[in-house]
């Protein structure tokens, strides 16, 4: 069957992806209560081997980690990618009183796609009516925020950051973790209800939560949190259908992802980005522009902003959580860019530069700006201010342009802010290595400490095929210096739309690259997996070392390479140094040898003891002839 006959009947036949429903091994799914029972926080445990007798013989506690993958990975969920997942949110957005179900899609080309009866068989079937804020309501996170109101998502993320902390320190998984340094970041040793809110209200974090998007699991972005990830999936016109964009989705979360940004061009992107929102539990972004350019044919300079506000609200009520919105694009800002050796690389960007010099007029996304900010609230949409003008090239980092337009999202946060809009900020792009802090600095200076949403950045530009490693070295970086959040870079980047493998490749790298900020920032509670990890590779548990790991697919793969027989997962080395030459077995023989005499201290007298007397043995003489 061709991708075009299984989309068209996809309302009948779209599956989910079975590699994304397999539990992890030795993992089972946990939740945490909070203070009223529909509050279920998801985390991922991970069951141990005892340490062998030769080394001690004790009982290892089970690892909590933190857990993307929604109900995919709970053998108790039964999972139809037709239906949707189940509601998480709406009793917590109806106890609140200030929504409203409305009797039908509002938006225009919303109910066009609706009453198209060529669309049935490729539609998600079961469209709710949306909801939207009363009249003069303000339905944002950051409004309850500064309101004194800890919200249920608020409360929610707060378990969810500290990941049942002290019970890890009272089971000695904590008992090593080297200081961080946080370049000023404010992290707690414990994450409270209370300080996600101060948090949200000051505008330092946000919770991306569509009131249209009940079956997402809340989540939090902030300087002072665990580094996020966000993975990029998307149709083209070239390649791909819905239901293999549901799979990315799927696919993507498994492994990590916090956050996904669906980038779909094409004639279906109404109808892909329902199916994606209904089977996510993790927060949607989009960038709207794209789609309203389809509506007009590609045309930029044929944009208007009605056509645009009505994109808004379109996908507002489809539940998207965050709108990348390209308003920092100024005028005055194009000429900067025409000395660039790669000039204008984002979409976004670009298609607003084309818009202001077809009219010789300012960006409608900022002289509308205000009337974004009240579609926002009315949905608790969040802003991610884009990056029209971020640099694409090394030779093009940290410059005019792209310094002057943060300046800009600096100013437009700040109008966010008064309309308690949560919003974050998005950042570049290619930047060498020892001017990736001055983007930091800057963008702290310049947006009052919202958080930064970063695309790497790439340190290189010689590696195509390899940018995500070119990228994950400076995403590490810039999550250490305050980014809180990293758009993963696949190993398709410049180069084509990335497949399944390549979407794990690039989550894992960034999943890499976020963990190695938080444990340089001393996030309370990094090091746990860490630690863990390490003793069970000192006392060889094999099984336990793969299963630890980002991938224990990989880790189980390349050991078996090698080692393929069911022996080897408790042999005492590896293939890389072979049973003789293995350190940590001679450092075991070595603590054996110590045991017996004691103590190290001991050990140590002891050997010199016997080496003086091997000395006055052979004449006591300093050399002797060979």
């Amino acid at each position: 069957m061709t991708k075009q006959e299984k989309a068209i009947n996809l309302s009948e036949s779209a599956q989910v992806d079975q590699q994304s429903v397999q539990p992890f091994p030795r993992s089972r799914k946990v939740y945490v209560e909070g203070s009223r029972p529909d509050i279920r926080v998801p985390m991922r445990e991970i069951s141990l081997d005892d340490t062998p007798t030769d080394f001690g013989g004790e009982a290892n506690a089970p690892v909590l980690v933190y857990d993307t993958s929604g109900p995919y990975t709970d053998p108790n969920v039964v999972i139809d990618v037709r239906k949707g997942l189940a509601d998480v949110r709406s009793a917590w957005i109806e106890a609140r009183g200030d929504t409203e179900r409305l009797d039908g899609l509002s938006s225009n080309f919303g109910q066009q796609r609706l009453n198209d009866a060529e669309l049935a068989k490729l539609r998600f079937a079961h469209v709710r009516n949306p909801r939207r804020a009363k009249a003069g309501a303000n339905v944002s996170q950051m409004h309850y925020a500064r309101q004194g109101i800890i919200t249920a998502e608020m409360e929610y993320v707060a378990i969810r950051e500290n990941m049942k902390l002290q019970e890890a320190r009272a089971a000695g998984l904590l008992n090593e973790q080297h200081a961080g340094h946080s370049f000023g970041a404010n992290i707690p040793k414990e994450i409270t209800p209370e300080f996600v809110r101060q948090e949200i209200a000051r505008g330092r974090a946000i919770i991306p939560a569509n009131i249209n998007h009940p079956e997402l699991e809340p989540m939090i972005i902030g300087r002072n949190f665990l580094v996020k990830i966000n993975g990029n999936i998307g149709n083209s016109a070239l390649g791909s259908s819905i239901e293999e964009e549901v799979a990315k989705l799927t696919w993507g979360i498994r492994w990590g992802s916090d956050t996904v940004m669906d980038l779909s061009t094409g004639k279906h992107i109404h109808e892909t980005r329902e199916w994606i929102i209904r089977n996510s539990p993790v927060p949607i972004g989009t960038v709207p522009i794209y789609q309203a350019l389809e509506k007009v044919n590609g045309v930029a300079e044929d944009l208007t902003w009605e056509l645009f506000r009505d994109t808004l609200i379109e996908q507002a009520e489809q539940g998207v959580d965050y709108f990348t919105i390209h308003a920092g694009v100024l005028l005055r800002y194009v000429p900067l860019t025409a000395k660039r050796v790669t000039g204008i690389v984002s979409r976004g960007g670009s298609i607003m530069a084309k818009w202001c010099l077809a009219h010789h007029k300012e960006n409608f996304l900022y002289t509308h700006f205000e009337e974004i900010c009240e579609i926002m609230k009315a949905y608790d949409v969040s802003f991610s201010l884009g990056d029209g003008l971020r640099p694409g090239s090394i030779a093009d980092a940290n410059d005019a342009a792209q310094f002057g337009e943060l300046e800009t999202l600096g100013e437009l946060t700040k109008i966010a802010w008064k309309h308690d809009v949560q919003c974050m900020i998005e950042g570049p792009g290619h930047v060498p290595m020892q001017l990736i802090k001055e983007n930091m600095d800057k963008q702290l200076e310049c947006c009052d400490e919202a958080p930064f949403y970063t695309l790497g950045p790439l340190t290189t530009d010689i590696a195509p095929g390899y940018d995500h490693i070119t990228s994950g070295i400076g995403a590490a970086m810039i999550g250490w210096f305050g980014c809180a959040m990293l758009c993963y870079v696949t190993p398709k980047e410049h180069l084509g739309l990335p497949n399944k493998d390549d979407v794990k490749t690039g989550i894992i790298t960034y999943k890499i690259a976020a963990h190695a900020a938080d444990l340089a920032k001393g996030h309370p509670g990094a090091q746990i997996r860490d630690n863990a990890l390490s003793k069970a590779r000192f006392e060889f548990r094999w099984e336990d070392q793969f299963n630890l790991g980002l991938d224990p697919d990989t880790a189980r793969a390349f050991h078996d390479e090698t080692l393929p027989k069911e022996s080897a997962k408790v042999a005492h080395f590896c293939s890389m140094c072979g049973p003789k030459f293995c350190s940590m077995k001679i450092t075991q023989e070595v603590r054996e040898y110590a045991a017996k005499i004691e103590t190290v201290d001991v050990t140590v007298e002891q050997g010199m003891r016997e080496q003086a007397e091997r000395f006055r043995q052979e004449g006591s003489q300093l050399y002797h002839k060979v």
